[in-house]
């Protein structure tokens, strides 16, 4: 087998493996391009080509990772991962270990984890890879990969939720929610929702900044009953979708063209933290990215122009603001 097609049957584990470790799409795609480089110019074959580009994608992935940690410190808003449609690698006996690995939710907690924790966990946890493997890759002892990974485990246990969710009662869920949200139902949406839910929301301060976030079910419910059966109206799409192997949707405008994306964390039996990502620099690989700014406005003339009774939800410079009590 050439090498080009040897680094195409690997490229799915590659990509998810620095997609795990650096939570970017774009970051991931370069790293694997540049493994790609790396094995191209190696002058001799390796013993085991997967082990050989696991560990290269692994470093440039660690060396990538230690950059971008600067800039995610200086990130204006909160910061969430590029949102992934679609893992490409697949492995039908742990799909669902995989999807979990990839969640928002452990994304996130991942970035509580040095450089190092981080590419242990990924190469241990979710891929299986051996220690022998692991200390080839990150280039320490097998001794301190194991303490590495013990580390990270402590870290990553204290933070995942006490209740676990079966995957075909976390997707009806949220078929329920999506109905519900759609048709404006606010009591729908709000029986679906944890009493303490958070919706918060990544723009990166290019596109709508929903503040620190909006809090509790009654205030979540009422935004999405305000705005959705609006923006639906104006031609916008809400299209449900896998978002980071959970739950979510894209909203697209009339046009086709990627609002943002939302992604739902249930556990428990309910919906915990909806996560939105606005930031247009992460949503590029999906689509072409709409103007959020001139959709909210859109939004706003829609929701404003329709015969309906004033909700707890008003719009200020076309973001949703809480105000206490019914009108």
């Amino acid at each position: 087998m050439r090498r080009v097609e040897e680094f195409e049957e690997l490229r799915p584990l590659l990509f998810s493996i620095a997609y795990r470790i650096l939570g970017s799409v774009s970051e991931a795609e370069d790293a694997v391009q540049e493994t790609w480089l790396r094995y191209e110019a190696s002058p001799t074959l390796p013993r085991s080509t997967r082990a050989f580009l696991s560990a290269v994608v692994t470093r440039v992935a660690i060396d990538v990772l230690r950059s971008a940690r600067v800039r995610r410190e200086e990130y204006v808003g909160p910061w969430f991962p590029e949102p992934l449609l679609a893992d490409p690698y697949q492995d039908p006996s742990r799909s669902a270990e995989l999807a979990d690995s990839v969640s928002m939710a452990a994304l996130l907690l991942l970035e509580r984890l040095s450089p190092l924790e981080r590419a242990v966990f990924v190469l241990r946890e979710v891929f299986e890879f051996s220690f022998r493997e692991i200390a080839s890759a990150v280039e320490r002892s097998e001794v301190a990969c194991r303490q590495l990974a013990v580390q990270a485990r402590r870290h990553m246990d204290a933070g995942r939720p006490r209740f676990e969710v079966d995957r075909k009662e976390r997707e009806e869920l949220a078929e329920r929610f999506f109905d519900a949200f759609r048709e404006g139902d606010v009591d729908g949406v709000w029986g679906l929702l944890a009493a303490d839910v958070q919706m918060v929301g990544d723009s990166g301060g290019k596109a709508p900044q929903w503040g620190n976030g909006i809090f509790g079910a009654e205030n979540v419910a009422r935004v999405f009953a305000a705005l959705v059966p609006a923006f639906v109206r104006i031609g916008g799409i809400v299209e449900p979708h896998e978002v980071n192997g959970q739950p979510g949707a894209v909203f697209r405008d009339r046009n086709g063209k990627v609002v943002n994306t939302l992604a739902l964390d249930i556990s428990d039996g309910q919906i915990q933290t909806i996560r939105l990502v606005f930031n247009p620099d992460k949503l590029g690989h999906i689509g072409v990215v709409a103007d959020a700014w001139a959709v909210i406005r859109e939004t706003n003339q829609a929701r404003q122009s329709q015969d309906r009774p004033t909700s707890a939800v008003v719009l200020v410079d076309g973001l949703p603001q809480i105000v206490q009590g019914r009108h």
